[in-house]
């Protein structure tokens, strides 16, 4: 039985050391300017162990979007840096508001010459925003703070007329948390279930920017006609 436990000790032990292991990609996220045909980001590797490096984009309903990564295969040798080129194909976009799609970066472990070693491939995910070359290159505070909120039918509501993709990193209703805040798309209304049930009060949100630091807070009031 001792020697059950302390084998399934080990595999714990060593699903979470793989797990923290792999490359650093370089951001939180790609903001893909419409004005360009291409932009880049660097995905390095910390360790001495060799990783092959998979990557491609897709659209949030998981379909093939208008992007693609070079190379989209490649093998990253312990302690070397590449850079990613991504490229968009020229498949039409919406021109008066941003697009969301994902960018993926899977790490994939050399095989191992150890035997019993469990290895995980690391799949890294973040937003690829493509953003038309018609509006601004970075999204202004004035911008963000442009979101409206109202209450309907016991739920809170929020209404972005920008065309920007508004990206939460909390949103908190009479300094109470809402969960899974996500983001709001551009010119769309979204629905949240409210931590307490009131028909008016004061809302307070901060959102993430394109290098992905958390804004200051912004603060308005709510209530069943909005603002």
């Amino acid at each position: 039985m001792y020697k059950r436990m302390f084998s399934l000790l080990l595999m714990l032990m060593l699903v979470n050391s793989t797990a923290t292991a792999g490359v650093i990609v370089g951001g939180t996220r790609i903001i893909f300017h419409g004005a360009k045909k291409e932009t880049t980001i660097s995905v390095t590797n910390p360790d001495d162990s060799i990783w092959l490096i998979q990557s491609w984009v897709e659209s949030p309903d998981n379909n093939k979007a208008p992007f693609i990564f070079s190379p989209p295969l490649f093998r990253l040798d312990g302690q070397q840096k590449n850079v990613l080129r991504l490229i968009y194909t020229g498949a039409p976009l919406p021109p008066d508001r941003e697009s969301l799609f994902w960018a993926n970066i899977k790490s994939i472990p050399n095989a191992a010459d150890e035997e019993n070693i469990l290895q995980i491939a690391i799949k890294t995910q973040i937003k690829l925003i493509w953003r038309p070359a018609g509006l601004q290159k970075t999204v202004s505070l004035a911008e963000m703070n442009q979101l409206r909120w109202r209450w309907l039918s016991g739920k809170l509501q929020v209404s972005n007329p920008t065309p920007y993709y508004m990206n939460f990193h909390s949103i908190e209703v009479n300094g109470k948390a809402i969960a899974d805040a996500q983001w709001v798309a551009p010119f769309a209304v979204k629905e949240y279930a409210l931590p307490q049930l009131a028909r008016s009060g004061k809302v307070s949100w901060r959102l993430i920017n394109d290098y992905g630091a958390i804004t200051p807070p912004f603060t308005a009031t709510y209530s069943t006609q909005g603002q």
